[in-house]
């Protein structure tokens, strides 16, 4: 006689407890049903079963057989190779992408997930509680109401092309969540971000609110700037001009939509770029407008609760001023000599002037993104020429005069007056 050995689960168990119980008539198939949570019908089907093959009748027939859905070793082997040599560091999902665009390997993310977990390229992470650092938001309603702004150093090219790190600047809309513009620049001060916006512009129009944090370019934080409201940055004043209201966040995970993109961003566009073999700044713009910005919008964007673009067109007149808008200002005042310093620099006014200018004038400096210099007062342009070196003054003589001796008068006491006294009063006697 064979005696069959029978895996069988807790859950399993906990059923052939339950159907003995009813077998003997200990319970009713209602109370049965209730604590296996099936229905009366299903309970039925299992007593039978068991009356009939016993314990067996509960195990399902197919366990410790493969999947039919299982992959074959062969391909499990060419996706294991594929993920070391190419996509080491790749997330499940992002990796499953790759590997279908790339590779016409079509496989689901949780597939590639569990291959890269046997293969020690991804580690299984707990899920974390967020936390909450402000009340939720609701989206805006249309594209352009609201663009979120930012800037990010990071080691975007990995070494390559011998930079370290570079600054990407971007902007994502609040309604829909697409990447409006992305670009590299060398650094996020006034001249990249003014060229970034000027671009921005004439290309979309212009947002009603951009919305950014408090960093030097964008908001001046002293001291003097809280007890002085009309001290303005080169940005705001150029926001001011435009009609265009500036917003800013007091932390970054108010405006966590453009925070988001750029930890995405860190991930995705590296490896993409790292993929394509791209290692300078201007290629990678390239590669931005071409091909990633539509692939990632395709992808991520969400339809808008309105499909009106709130984006406004320039006016004629902000279209002819928009170099001088997009400059850096600067005011000074005119000497005696109709010249004025700026950056080091001295200059003249010359005597054809297309406005009457005085001694003492304040003109403003504009320094555009050419890195041309225009002065302006009340409207219009003055003319000007470059001087090689600062004014001199004429030299005055410098002679000191010769003064007569003041008279000395001596005082009472003076041994002289009492010599004088003493004539004096022998003359009368």
């Amino acid at each position: 006689m064979t005696t069959q050995l029978l895996v069988m689960s807790k859950k399993d168990i906990d059923r052939h407890d339950v159907l003995k119980r009813l077998i003997r008539k200990e319970i009713k198939r209602y109370h049965a049903s209730k604590l296996l949570k099936l229905t009366p019908r299903h309970v039925t089907r299992l007593k039978q079963a068991v009356i009939t093959s016993g314990a067996t009748a509960l195990i399902h027939k197919q366990r410790g057989q493969p999947s039919h859905n299982r992959l074959p070793e062969k391909e499990r082997a060419k996706i294991a190779c594929l993920l070391k040599e190419q996509y080491h560091d790749f997330g499940p999902t992002f990796a499953a992408e790759k590997l279908n665009e790339l590779h016409k390997i079509d496989h689901d993310p949780k597939t590639i997930r569990a291959i890269q977990i046997k293969e020690g390229l991804w580690k299984p992470r707990r899920s974390k509680t967020k936390d909450v650092h402000r009340s939720w938001r609701q989206r805006h309603l249309a594209f352009g109401e609201m663009i979120q702004f930012d800037g990010s150093y990071h080691d975007w090219f990995e070494g390559r092309g011998g930079v370290r790190e570079s600054c990407l600047l971007g902007s994502i809309d609040d309604a829909t969540g697409m990447i409006v513009e992305l670009e590299f620049a060398p650094h996020e001060g006034v001249f990249p971000v003014f060229a970034f916006w000027k671009a921005y512009i004439e290309k979309h129009g212009k947002p009603r609110q951009i919305y950014m944090d408090k960093f030097s370019t964008y908001k001046m934080n002293s001291h003097a700037a809280k007890d002085n409201p009309d001290l303005k940055t080169q940005f705001e004043r150029a926001m001011i001009e435009l009609h265009i209201e500036p917003l800013f966040a007091n932390s970054p995970q108010a405006k966590g939509r453009v925070e988001r993109l750029f930890d995405t961003l860190q991930d995705r566009l590296v490896k993409e770029m790292r993929l394509a073999g791209i290692s300078t700044a201007c290629e990678a713009n390239v590669f931005l407008k071409e091909k990633f910005i539509p692939s990632f919008n395709e992808k991520f964007a969400v339809e808008p609760a309105s499909s009106s673009d709130l984006h406004q067109p320039l006016t004629e007149k902000e279209r002819k001023s928009l170099a001088s808008i997009f400059s850096r200002q600067e005011k000074r005042t005119i000497q005696n000599d109709f010249t004025f310093s700026f950056q080091n620099q001295w200059y003249q006014l010359t005597s054809d002037q297309p406005a009457t200018v005085c001694k003492k004038d304040k003109v403003t400096v504009e320094e555009r993104l050419d890195h041309t210099i225009h002065i302006r007062l009340r409207g219009k342009e003055l003319n000007y020429a470059l001087l090689p070196e600062r004014p001199k003054k004429a030299a005055v003589p410098f002679v000191i005069a010769k003064s007569a001796p003041m008279p000395v008068k001596p005082r009472a006491n003076h041994p002289w007056r009492k010599r004088f006294n003493a004539d004096v009063l022998k003359s009368y006697s």
